[in-house]
Order: C-alpha cells, then structure tokens, then sequence
C-alpha cells in the first residue's frame, strides 16, 4: 500500500501546489479590487512589490491625486498566465473627480508575481497611472 500512496503522491503534490497559488491569486486579486474600490490607496500600495516602491516610490503629489478621485467602477479581465509564476490582468477603473465631477477612465496593465520567499502574489506593475488621459 505504501508503495502505492508515495507515486500517488508525488503526482498530486504539484497540483495542490498550484491549486493554493491559483486561490491565493484570486483572494489577492478580490482584495486588491476592493481595496482600489474603496479608494484605501495605501493599503492597495501594500500589494505592490517593495522592489518596484524602491524604484518608483509614491510621493506625497502623488497621493494627494489619489485622494482627489472616487472610484465609480473596476472592471478587470480574467488573469492570464505570462509564464510560471507570473500572470497579467487588464483592469478599466472609471474614477470621478471630487472637484469637478467628472468622470473617465482607466486602463490598468497589472502584472502579478508569485513571490516564492513571502508566499504571496505582489503587484508588478505598481498602483494605477490614473494621470492617463
């Protein structure tokens, strides 16, 4: 029976492996979305890749943008798998302007990382360009 149960489970341990990183993609990708929805800026900035902050840290302008914006939807696409370990979403936010009431829209490029060391997925790519026009 042993000898039976230690193939067994050398074949199925890979995909548990795989099937725990494709839940923690989807719970991150829900909490980042609802992060982003309720406009928490610097909790959605704790999903970010601190190399990418190190490289391309927010500035004190750059939140100050952040707060003058709600955002009126988030629409995201399904993730696609770039290769192992790394997925990218498109992401349309439509974000009204406090001050004029305004609104338009975004397009997001995120790109996703499984970090092996934090066993977690951090956000490549950085918060949104929400200066895009």
């Amino acid at each position: 029976m042993r000898r039976l149960l230690i193939p067994l489970l050398i074949i199925l341990l890979p995909g548990c492996a795989s099937d725990t990183k494709a839940r923690l993609l989807d719970d991150t990708l829900q909490s980042y979305a609802a992060t982003i929805r309720w406009g928490d800026w610097a909790q959605a900035q704790s999903l970010v890749d601190p190399e990418t902050l190190k490289a391309h840290p927010l500035t004190s302008l750059d939140l100050e943008r952040f707060r003058q914006y709600k955002v009126s939807f988030y629409h995201e696409g399904d993730p696609v798998a770039v290769k192992v370990g790394e997925v990218q979403v498109i992401v349309e936010i439509g974000l009204v302007n406090l001050n004029t009431q305004q609104e338009r829209s975004v397009i997001d490029h995120q790109t996703w990382h499984y970090d092996e060391k934090g066993k977690r997925w951090v956000l490549m790519s950085g918060l949104p360009d929400i200066a895009q026009h």
